[in-house]
């Protein structure tokens, strides 16, 4: 009786450590300072977010090639960073996929997909997987706002890009276009969490 006593707390303590891990290491929160990255660009450079001396933030999304949802928002990324980035928030696009898993997100097809939409802004390949987990992405799209401040790059905004990926001809709350035109009027962003929609990253 003692011993499954014993083995019974055990396994408590167990799943309480995991339940506790879970809970507090999701990956950044609101009011973060994220870590800067370098990640190979499809043009084969390395970019990171230093690279950015004049930008003001940034907008970074998680997507890639084969997910649908990935694909419904694919202009309505090349519109933000043509809309914003000349104003210091450009647009950072990481594919963190596990390619074996997708091969249709290799680097190879990461550069046709590129060329083909005529993205505007750098297309980056988290190729051992090491940075969306930091940054607590689950699905493509993930999307997250950064504003560059004295302490470094704080997270203001994370979610979904609006809420319509079906139509973007219906959409009514365009929440990471509210959240960078509250930061640039020095406001506090209204929405700072949406639940994002999209496929699961592929690990």
């Amino acid at each position: 009786m003692k011993a499954l006593q014993i083995v019974t707390l055990i396994v408590v303590t167990v799943l309480s450590s995991v339940s506790n891990f879970t809970i507090t290491n999701p990956g950044y929160k609101i009011g973060d300072i994220i870590e800067d990255f370098e990640l190979k660009n499809i043009d084969g450079n390395m970019v990171s977010l230093s690279d950015y001396k004049d930008a003001k933030g940034f907008i970074i999304t998680f997507t890639c090639n084969t997910c649908p949802y990935a694909k419904m928002y694919e202009d309505r990324i090349i519109a933000l960073d043509k809309k914003y980035a000349s104003q210091g928030y450009p647009v950072i696009a990481i594919m963190p996929n596990n390619t074996k898993v997708k091969p249709g997100d290799s680097f190879e097809e990461m550069q046709k997909r590129a060329k083909v939409k005529g993205f505007t802004f750098p297309y980056l390949i988290d190729a051992d997987q090491s940075v969306y987990p930091k940054f607590g992405a689950t699905k493509t799209p993930h999307m997250y706002v950064v504003e560059k401040t004295k302490r470094g790059n704080m997270v203001q905004y994370i979610g979904a890009i609006d809420d319509n990926y079906k139509d973007a001809s219906a959409v009514s709350r365009k929440y990471v276009e509210e959240a960078v035109d509250a930061l640039m009027a020095g406001k506090e962003v209204r929405e700072k969490e949406t639940r994002a929609i999209g496929c699961s990253i592929k690990v």
